[in-house]
């Protein structure tokens, strides 16, 4: 089974990097940003937790996004691991940025104000909501904090050695042995 959440701020990285992990796994990706649609509020809450509940129920996915007061409860029980992409505040401004200037990208050039505040605030106003959920929704799943592009790199290639697939190793979790040295 493979079960990974995949968190971090605007910018940081997590759709990269869990579209590449579905696909060397082979799981299905679930990316919270796809579901909850523009113009949707506190109202749709609940439908929003119902396609993730259905979602989530799965043998095997890789979930993008944070969402946590509305998805922790359903999604890190299952979890069997929390990936979160901790990169410097730089660079997250940076990729949000670049981003809404990409041709066919979803994320637009009038909410990029918004992303950027969110950015700047995440570490002061986001990461205490998320760590108090994970707390509460997934204190035991296993979790790797990834702060550089060369620690995302050796996850990538681990899993890509070890978890393609139809390999013998896929559903074995462990964190990259260059990241627990």
């Amino acid at each position: 089974m493979t079960r990974i959440v995949v968190l971090g701020c605007a910018g940081a990285g997590k759709s990269t990097l869990a579209r590449r992990l579905a696909e060397a796994a082979g799981a299905p990706l679930i990316s919270l940003d796809a579901i909850w649609q523009e113009g949707w509020g506190v109202a749709d809450v609940p439908g929003f937790r119902a396609i993730l509940t259905e979602l989530h129920a799965r043998e095997a996915w890789i979930s993008d996004g944070n969402f946590a007061v509305a998805s922790f409860d359903i999604r890190l029980p299952r979890a069997d691991l929390l990936v979160w992409l901790e990169p410097p505040r730089w660079l997250c401004l940076l990729r949000a940025t670049l981003r809404v200037l990409r041709p066919g990208e979803t994320h637009r050039l009038r909410h990029l104000p918004r992303v950027l505040r969110f950015i700047w605030n995440f570490d002061r106003v986001n990461r205490p909501k998320i760590e108090a959920e994970r707390a509460a929704h997934g204190p035991d799943a296993p979790l790797l904090r990834l702060r550089t592009g060369r620690e995302v790199d050796a996850l990538l290639d681990d899993w890509t050695a070890n978890h393609t697939h139809g390999n013998k190793n896929a559903g074995r979790l462990a964190a990259p042995r260059s990241l627990t040295s």
